[in-house]
């Protein structure tokens, strides 16, 4: 299994090997933005690092986009930027591009988040689909969301599974999204058949607080670091962790987890 870390865009495989990463997670854009990516500065050196198996790699799509809004405003636009995202990160030679579960608002009938979900997947295959898996990310917060609860997250997958989605599990969503982190692999495994990506993430915040702010291991008051380890353990893929990176910290959740899934 790999550990990796999501790190700046500029230099995405020094900032990797600075944490002792062999996974490596950016974005190629700015992330509170609406902007087509360009073309990496250091393309060349990303695909020829995960063409040797130096590193996996992985995109991030822009917070921005939410692909199950009921708004033409962003629904539409956001389509176009998964669209865009997805080629530019296969054309690095990422293995997925993960999007968050998006949501609609109090007024709106959920059911119809997750069929604007199955639209986008529909319009994609009708030009060949997308050039590489887009990971779908659970999410900590919002009562009208796609992917926080994962029986929403089952509603989601009864739309889009037959299309070949995958899934990015990021700890803290799920644990403040009320979700069991014990459970959690065997429940998405038996929703969606897969666990792709794990995001490995501490908590600043309790059990079901609906908030989503990441922090260290070490620095977790409810979410246990050995809860994280047992999650990636159980899901036997590539983890990244997303945490802060002040002092290395970045560094030293990697080097943690490392040890105790080698013991």
């Amino acid at each position: 299994m790999r550990i990796g870390a999501h790190v700046d865009s500029d230099d995405p495989l020094t900032g990797a090997r600075e944490r002792g990463a062999d996974a490596v997670q950016f974005f190629l854009a700015d992330p509170q933005g609406w902007k087509a990516p360009t073309e990496h500065p250091h393309a060349a050196e990303l695909r020829e690092a995960a063409a040797s198996g130096e590193f996996e790699l992985y995109v991030h799509a822009p917070y921005v986009l939410n692909l199950a809004s009921t708004n033409n405003r962003i629904r539409i636009p956001s389509r176009k930027l998964v669209a865009q995202h997805a080629e530019a990160a296969a054309a690095i030679g990422a293995k997925g591009l993960i999007v968050h579960g998006g949501h609609v608002t109090a007024a709106d009938d959920i059911q119809v988040g997750f069929d604007n979900w199955r639209k986008a997947f529909e319009g994609a295959a009708k030009t060949g689909g997308y050039p590489l898996p887009i990971l779908i990310e659970n999410t900590a917060g919002g009562d009208h969301a796609c992917a926080r609860r994962f029986d929403n997250l089952a509603r989601l997958w009864d739309a889009i599974g037959d299309f070949g989605p995958g899934l990015c599990l990021d700890t803290c969503h799920a644990f403040c999204g009320g979700e069991e982190l014990g459970a959690a692999v065997d429940r998405l495994r038996g929703i969606t058949g897969r666990v792709d990506l794990v995001h490995a993430n501490g908590s600043r915040d309790g059990f079901d607080s609906g908030r989503d702010r990441h922090a260290n291991l070490a620095d977790s008051p409810d979410l246990a670091a050995e809860q994280v380890v047992e999650v990636i353990r159980a899901a036997g893929c590539t983890a990244v962790v997303e945490t802060p990176n002040a002092d290395g910290g970045q560094a030293t959740d990697i080097a943690y987890l490392r040890e105790r899934l080698a013991s």
